[in-house]
């Protein structure tokens, strides 16, 4: 069985990766304008998010307006939405659960096995969510290069990477990184001995 100090790192890198993805999916620096071409305007910062956008003025002054419908989002926007969403309940999920299994809490009984397995489990959960949420980094990457690379894209129109989708990858591979860590506190089975155990004489023997 994996040992407690392995369990706490992977259960702390876990927690702070949950916590990276919460901070990615709510910021609104998901994309942000690209300069390119010759016209260049650099008054007005343009970023779009998973549930807002923003307008940043030279003056330091930031105006946000929440997307008004649903369905008006395109499908990449949608889906990213949802799986952020997913990624952030099954991760935390799983944080709960592992922390049940550790050797150094006292939930989940006095049984190491069973709690090693509880471990395993909630670093199973934590490594569904951590996959959901490179999926749906990956899916709006691919859809801003596409629409940055696409000649049919007015220049002024054209958006880049922003901040909020590399902190959401930074959380999604810490998330990995702990939940292979507590997966790894699969139980081993108990050994059997080779030799039986020595019983002690009967008293026939004296007889």
């Amino acid at each position: 069985m994996a040992n407690s100090g392995l369990q706490i790192l992977g259960f702390a890198l876990a927690l702070l990766g949950a916590i990276g993805l919460v901070v990615g999916t709510i910021m609104p620096q998901w994309k942000m304008s690209a300069y390119v071409g010759d016209n260049i305007i650099t008054a007005v910062s343009m970023y779009e998010g998973l549930w807002m956008s923003c307008a940043f003025q030279s003056t330091g002054q930031m105006q946000c307006k929440v997307y008004d419908s649903i369905l008006q989002l395109n499908s990449a926007l949608q889906a990213t939405r949802a799986l952020m969403v997913v990624s952030i309940i099954v991760s935390l999920a799983g944080v709960g659960i592992a922390c049940m299994g550790m050797k150094c809490t006292t939930c989940g009984g006095d049984d190491k096995v069973r709690k090693s397995r509880i471990a395993m489990t909630g670093g199973i959960i934590i490594l569904i969510g951590a996959l959901c949420a490179i999926v749906a980094c990956s899916w709006y990457a691919n859809d801003i290069i596409k629409a940055f690379y696409n000649p049919f894209t007015p220049v002024n129109t054209k958006y880049e990477f922003g901040s909020a989708i590399f902190i959401a990858w930074a959380g999604a591979f810490l998330t990995v990184v702990g939940g292979g860590m507590l997966a790894a506190s699969c139980p081993r089975g108990k050994s059997t001995p080779k030799y039986p155990a020595s019983r002690p004489p009967s008293s026939k023997e004296y007889v």
